[in-house]
């Protein structure tokens, strides 16, 4: 069987694109290759570009995707893309989730129009969860709408990542459609883990040493206590559990945050970007380089790769049987 040609857009440090290679180790379990290989990718991140090119060997394209035309783009099977998710995010609230009233929310457009111009057999499209709701439901019919009117049987589902294995409880909406000549019901992959006692635990990321600059300061800790009634909760991880949701600005994370983060010796810490690349179930093998910042933004946009293997497993099976 020749391999699956695939162009990754919005591909950012490549956590899409491990899953959809498949080939590797996570936690000691093998991941079979997918039978595809990565034709095209774009983004215009380019410290994310930057760790892509290492690890892939290509180059990706950094330009702005609604400056490439669709003729500039090589014949692919599948069209990939986690559009840029900041407008729909349940988070996202200063300011307030715009949607596609937003400029980066109006992006998965280009995807829509390069399904148009060059008709592949199929995509896969990801966001948060938060899009279902965006502009008071308003903005999720429509794009599946014009994900459908590209020619596209469309299905989608909101999958967690820690159903599938990986020690991290994400929830994201995958979209994916089939050209509809092919005339494909598309059925998502089942669950891996459907007891929450049987979640991979976040002990199994967790380094036993790490750098004192990832500890807060003594200072940082007692104003968390001080204030501790009328603060976010610093949300303190059980390692015995999945780790709530790594995002893009953990670099930034503070005790006064939402963000995940350890109490391990009597102190409090940030994770490390290796063990964010954990969390997120990149394989201990995948280059991480650049600063922190650029590391914690890349990692924490990615999509955990162990769960989107599941998905492309799955449509490489549909579309081999179809032939």
């Amino acid at each position: 069987m020749e391999n699956l040609r695939v162009a990754s857009l919005f591909c950012g440090c490549g956590g899409t694109d491990v899953g959809v290679l498949g080939d590797f180790d996570y936690l000691g379990k093998h991941y079979s290759s997918n039978n595809t290989e990565i034709v095209y990718a774009n983004d215009i991140e380019q410290s994310a570009c930057d760790i892509f090119e290492k690890n892939f060997g290509i180059k990706p394209d950094n330009r702005d995707i609604r400056t490439v035309s669709s003729d500039e783009l090589p014949e692919f099977d599948v069209l990939t893309g986690g559009f840029p998710c900041q407008s729909f995010s349940i988070i996202a609230q200063n300011p307030k989730r715009l949607g596609i009233k937003d400029e980066k929310g109006m992006l998965f457009f280009e995807m829509c129009r390069i399904l148009r111009d060059k008709q592949p057999k199929c995509f896969i499209a990801e966001n948060v969860k938060g899009i279902i709701t965006a502009n008071k439901h308003e903005a999720f019919p429509m794009i599946i709408k014009e994900f459908e009117d590209s020619g596209y049987d469309v299905k989608y589902t909101i999958l967690n990542s820690a159903t599938f294995g990986v020690p991290q409880k994400r929830e994201r909406v995958i979209i994916v459609g089939f050209r509809k000549d092919l005339k494909i019901d598309f059925e998502f992959p089942d669950t891996v883990i459907s007891n929450e006692e049987e979640y991979v635990a976040l002990h199994n990321c967790i380094d036993a040493e790490v750098p004192d600059k990832y500890f807060f300061s003594d200072r940082a800790v007692a104003g968390m206590m001080k204030n501790r009634k009328a603060m976010n909760k610093g949300r303190s991880q059980d390692i015995s559990k999945p780790c709530n949701t790594v995002g893009a600005h953990l670099a930034k994370v503070s005790l006064n945050s939402t963000d995940p983060v350890l109490f391990a010796d009597g102190r409090y810490r940030r994770f490390t970007p290796r063990e964010v690349a954990r969390i997120q179930s990149f394989p201990e093998n995948f280059s991480l380089f650049g600063s922190d910042s650029a590391q914690y933004r890349a990692l924490g946009n990615a999509i955990p790769p162990v769960m989107f293997w599941y998905v492309a497993n799955k449509i490489s099976k549909y579309l081999s049987n179809s032939k």
